[in-house]
């Protein structure tokens, strides 16, 4: 086995404006990836600095930041390299690292989410037993337990890539590394790899929505309970933050596994957009939804301009 030939590297995919425009399809990405920085620091420096925000709602939103920090940084910096310098080419091993932290940054913001929706669930359902059940203690092992459960789901990937035989160089679909493009690359019997990836959506993103779900159908019963309209509407309204964050994250995340998985025929500028979408636009909107929508973060950063 230790004589397969395998391929030293891939050529990243490039995008819809590869060719004359490079450069200046670079400035709004690199203007992107600076705003979805600032946004998502900011919100971790106000939730550090004030003392009152130390609660369970607003911890799970700090880890919320924290994927979206991390999977911005994992895919950005190779997109920028792609467009600027033109350096398409990337080594097996660095490949197969951004390909690990794009998957868990990806698991850890979907369970993350899973936990927002129980803190929303708990709030809404049982409001006088809420300091009781959530804690921060309880939320502290949560996030324990999300990056556990993350850590041993996603590490047997870059594994069975390793034991895979790579004959040519190719290219793959997108400017950053995904385990359902390597593998369609390989040219030796990818059954265990694809299994193995079949296995991993279901189980992880899969229960994350499903749970997600039963957990607003479980909150519009005990709000269509409510006497009056304000308090429905008053209680809906608590909710809209975390519902933009889980459809910002998973229909985009629901149409790139189906074009996966079934779209043969599909356009490389489709997966492109997809991909773009499913990766740029919740580190850059989840912090402008709950600013706007939080109001002791939207106090602290009106205060902190006016200061200014």
């Amino acid at each position: 086995n230790s004589s397969h030939t395998r391929t030293l590297s891939f050529f990243l995919g490039g995008f819809p404006a590869w060719g004359t425009t490079q450069v200046w399809s670079a400035v709004p990405l690199c203007s992107t990836y600076l705003l979805a920085l600032l946004g998502n620091l900011t919100v971790l420096s106000i939730i550090r600095a004030e003392q009152s925000l130390h609660t369970p709602m607003y911890l799970l939103l700090a880890m919320l930041a924290v994927a979206d920090l991390g999977l911005s940084t994992s895919t950005f910096p190779t997109m920028l390299r792609t467009l600027w310098l033109e350096a398409r080419e990337i080594s097996f091993s660095t490949c197969l690292t951004q390909m690990f932290f794009i998957h868990s940054f990806t698991d850890i913001e979907s369970a993350v989410i899973l936990a927002m929706a129980f803190d929303r669930y708990v709030a809404i359902c049982h409001p006088l037993r809420y300091s009781s059940i959530l804690t921060n203690s309880v939320t502290t092992k949560i996030c324990v337990a999300i990056v556990v459960r993350t850590t041993l789901v996603q590490l047997p990937l870059p594994i069975l890539l390793t034991r895979l035989r790579f004959t040519r160089v190719s290219e793959l679909s997108h400017p950053y590394c995904l385990h359902p493009d390597i593998i369609k690359h390989a040219g030796s019997d990818t059954r265990i790899n694809s299994s193995y990836g079949l296995f991993v959506l279901p189980s992880t993103l899969g229960l994350d929505l499903l749970f997600i779900l039963l957990s607003y159908l479980l909150i519009l019963k005990t709000i269509l309970n409510f006497a009056t309209w304000r308090e429905r509407l008053k209680a809906l309204n608590t909710c809209i933050s975390h519902i933009c964050a889980v459809l910002l994250f998973f229909i985009p995340m629901i149409c790139l596994s189906m074009m996966h998985r079934f779209g043969k025929h599909v356009s490389p500028q489709a997966y492109i957009f997809t991909a773009s979408l499913h990766f740029l636009a919740p580190p850059i909107l989840n912090p402008i939804v709950y600013s706007v929508k939080t109001k002791p973060i939207r106090r602290r950063i009106l205060r902190m301009l006016c200061q200014r």
